[in-house]
């Protein structure tokens, strides 16, 4: 399964266990390129504390009359069914559906083409892959890697053609999911890795030896 045969859904949320997902931003990349975005505001489900607001701007009363992040099952059931998911660190967007979500519906495996599984991942992790793939650029921040691969530009013109006014800027879901696709787009482009696979690229995105190996289907250029 080569990386352009199915959409890659990059996702950004923000928020914590305790307040709930306040905002989400999801990238589809078809072939490496943006196709469609989607982004709102959550109604908190607890309390959000002052540090967190500090972070992405986002407080109580902005967020009153929003919708909450639980109304958007059938949407995010449908990503899961038709690409793999990514993040920028996705420990932590993964934990994050699960506390709304434990389990989606039943949908393709995308590390074992022909398979079926009951789990958000695993995920396309940039966080785990530009360490790996590319290690000059530094630490693994997102706005460090942006920067560093040159992208900043690309993104703050994606951002303004995607994002509302108001939240163009890092700690803003659609901004850093944005931002987090543009880095893999630019990876997959870099001529080594134009014949990567998608379980390649989940392999690769655990650093766990012992779920690489599970994840196995074959190197780089083999297929699953």
């Amino acid at each position: 399964m080569h990386w352009t045969d199915v959409p890659i859904h990059f996702i950004d949320f923000e928020g914590s266990a305790a307040s709930g997902i306040l905002e989400f931003g999801v990238v589809t990349l078809r072939c490496g390129t943006v196709a469609e975005t989607r982004t709102r505001l959550c109604r908190a489900t607890g309390r959000i504390t002052e540090e967190d607001t500090a972070v992405h701007r986002l407080d109580e009363a902005v967020l009153r009359r929003a919708a909450p992040f639980a109304d958007e099952w059938e949407y995010f059931a449908r990503l899961r069914e038709s690409g793999p998911l990514a993040a920028h660190f996705a420990q932590a967007e993964n934990h994050l559906i699960r506390t709304t979500w434990a389990y989606p519906r039943s949908a393709p495996d995308f590390a074992r083409p022909g398979r079926m599984a009951t789990e958000w991942g695993p995920w396309i992790d940039t966080g785990r892959l530009y360490p790996q793939l590319r290690p000059g650029l530094g630490e693994g921040r997102l706005e460090v890697l942006v920067a560093a691969a040159g992208l900043q530009a690309a993104l703050d013109a994606a951002a303004a053609e995607h994002c509302p006014p108001d939240r163009r800027f890092y700690h803003a879901a659609l901004y850093d999911a944005l931002g987090g696709a543009l880095l893999l787009a630019e990876l997959l482009r870099r001529p080594e890795l134009g014949s990567a696979t998608i379980p390649w690229l989940l392999q690769m995105s655990t650093l766990d030896g012992g779920k690489r190996q599970a994840l196995q289907q074959g190197d780089l250029f083999g297929g699953g």
